[in-house]
């Protein structure tokens, strides 16, 4: 059987990535739009309509109105964007947060892809909660660094373009300092969280790659769990996952000096690291992922194998 897939916004980074990853496989027929209809409402109407998924990598605005074109059509969809991350119709597209969400996702008509950001966050955070190791109501901080292509085409051309007006010569900077990223509802719903979490990210003049990092006062937490503790927890959560998996004690000591957020860039894989130090009762969770691949268009992917019955690494 041969599926019609819509990629719509395939003309962006994750758009991109994803045709990529789709375009040489037999079992897909991709549907494409010429330059010209990429803006013509009924053009696209017409290409989700035809489609049996459409995947939608754009702006928030535009993934609403393309949602409101397949309204009582067959079309299912999966949604790249922010505009469906926290809504109660969707089912969230991140496979490994909890057992049944492989199937839950196999089974939706309408997926939401997570962020690159909370993919990592609630990989740290759900099971860790959900086993009442870290209590809900615990102060949490994410601090975390992405390649700039997380930013779309606007960051890229200003970090990749010295001669601009607005260009960033920045080798590195933070934002989000109002402290309201949207990304924080989806950590806060997904993770299992009751507070709002401080949330610090920050972006490096390279192109693809992540790091999001929670620092823990293990004498703080209920019980006083050991390093060894928590990691065990992870590793027992993660068991037996195609594409998470958790460092073990020398993967995490080799990168006690150079911990690189570009290792894992044009995978779909997410690695969770514990750099701890026992003695001072100290632990900083780490995951590591390419916000384009794990954290865009990988899992995008990913979710769209589910939906279609077929093994969830075709392709990946």
């Amino acid at each position: 059987m041969t599926y019609k897939i819509f990629i719509d916004g395939e003309e962006g980074t994750t758009g991109l990535q994803i045709k990529e990853r789709l375009e040489s496989r037999s079992e897909l027929s991709l549907i494409h739009l010429e330059d010209a209809q990429r803006k013509d409402t009924e053009a696209r109407r017409q290409a989700l309509i035809e489609a049996d998924v459409a995947i939608l990598c754009l702006p928030d605005d535009a993934a609403r109105e393309a949602v409101s074109l397949v309204e009582g059509e067959k079309t299912r969809l999966i949604d790249a964007s922010t505009a469906h991350r926290t809504a109660e119709d969707w089912i969230y597209g991140f496979p490994e947060m909890s057992a049944e969400q492989k199937q839950l996702i196999a089974n939706a008509s309408r997926v939401t892809n997570p962020g690159c950001y909370p993919t990592g966050a609630i990989a740290l955070l759900q099971p860790l909660i959900s086993a009442e190791i870290i209590p809900a109501e615990y102060p949490i901080t994410i601090n975390a660094v992405s390649g700039y292509s997380g930013g779309g085409k606007p960051l890229i051309a200003r970090m990749e373009n010295d001669d601009s007006q607005d260009a960033i010569l920045s080798e590195y900077f933070v934002y989000g300092l109002g402290l309201e990223h949207k990304h924080v509802p989806e950590i806060l719903l997904y993770s299992g969280l009751v507070n709002r979490p401080i949330f610090v990210p920050s972006v490096g003049k390279f192109s693809q790659g992540m790091i999001v990092q929670i620092p823990l006062h293990l004498w703080s937490l209920p019980g006083m769990p050991s390093v060894d503790q928590i990691l065990g927890a992870l590793k027992d959560y993660y068991e037996d996952q195609l594409f998470v998996s958790v460092a073990d004690t020398d993967e995490t000591s080799s990168r006690l000096a150079l911990f690189d957020p570009e290792e894992l860039n044009s995978t779909n894989k997410l690695r969770l690291f514990g750099f701890g130090n026992s003695e001072q009762g100290h632990l900083v969770l780490a995951a590591q992922l390419d916000n384009l691949g794990k954290g865009a268009s990988g899992q995008a992917v990913q979710n769209l194998n589910l939906m279609l019955g077929l093994p969830e690494n075709e392709g990946l």
